[in-house]
């Protein structure tokens, strides 16, 4: 089972203006061959599928315990791409009849390069690409083979992490940079620990290639205070009793990468701490929720004291 809480596993900063084709951009760390939507249906479809669970527990429980990661991750892009889509929160959309819509108050979706993410979605994220290209299940690789199974998991954590790099230099505004920083971040984390896993299977010492691709994390300045809290160092369960058998791999002595602040290696119960997931307000010229959503608000708010 998965256990859902209503936060982000960082804190997003606002942005500072409605920048579409960044979002754009950001949209291919959901559903491009290496995002966030790839990464989950990876190992969440071979922690399905994992034989032996008991006998190789502490294999099944760092594709586990990862999977759950990754849930965090596609809605963490989701919501940096939903931001810079909408812009800085402003209460005054959510309510009014929508204005005079003959004027086209979208005009400008016609030089925007996604206008489907508004046209179809009222500026939400969904999984495509930078191109709008639908995200497909054919990147899911899940063979039943363990040392397969990792090692394409290492490929694709190393392939992520020059994925996020590049939409990092395409990007400046803040929203997108921080997800990309703390993405970086953590999936240098996953690529450390798969090769990890590999070198206590087959002895190979697999982890002595990263950083694949040479991307140092100390020459990124979103990274920092990521590093500085030792989230380089840290694998979370994502549950309150389970998936403790990790640590056999990620602990147990092994070390932080040579360019990343020293320390050991930890396994921590639960979850990080999180960030507050911002406010989408309505655009009612988008009939987002409707044109005049009084009403609904109305009841919401009335539901809400029913139910304290």
């Amino acid at each position: 089972m998965f256990l859902r809480v209503d936060k982000l596993q960082a804190e997003l900063p606002p942005p500072k203006e409605k920048n579409p084709n960044a979002a754009a951009a950001l949209q291919e760390l959901l559903g491009g061959k290496y995002g966030e939507m790839s990464t989950l249906g990876n190992y969440m479809f071979q922690s399905f599928n994992f034989r032996s669970k008991a006998k190789l527990r502490p294999f099944y429980s760092l594709v586990a315990s990862i999977t759950a990661e990754e849930l965090g991750h596609v809605e963490l892009v989701s919501n940096g791409v939903a931001m810079l889509n909408n812009g800085p929160d402003s209460a005054a959309d959510d309510s009014g009849d929508g204005g005079d819509i003959s004027k086209a108050p979208f005009e400008q979706m016609q030089d925007i390069r996604l206008a489907a993410a508004f046209l179809s979605h009222g500026g939400g994220a969904v999984p495509v690409n930078s191109n709008g290209h639908s995200w497909n299940n054919d990147f899911v690789t899940t063979t039943g083979n363990v040392v397969f199974d990792l090692l394409h998991n290492f490929h694709l954590e190393c392939g992520a992490r020059l994925h996020k790099l590049r939409v990092y230099e395409t990007l400046s505004d803040p929203t997108g940079r921080e997800v990309c920083g703390y993405l970086l971040v953590r999936g240098s984390v996953h690529a450390h620990a798969y090769a990890l896993a590999l070198k206590k299977i087959t002895g190979v010492e697999i982890e002595k290639m990263l950083p694949t691709p040479n991307i140092p994390l100390g020459n990124i300045p979103e990274c920092q205070k990521y590093l500085a809290e030792g989230s380089h160092r840290r694998l979370y369960t994502f549950s309150p009793n389970d998936y403790k058998e990790m640590s056999g791999i990620w602990g147990n002595g092994e070390v932080a990468l040579p360019d990343d602040p020293p320390g050991e290696l930890t396994v921590v119960d639960g979850m990080p701490e999180g960030g507050k997931i911002h406010q989408l307000v309505g655009v009612p010229s988008a009939f987002a929720p409707d044109y005049a959503p009084e009403e609904m608000f109305e009841i919401a708010t009335k539901l809400y004291k029913a139910s304290r």
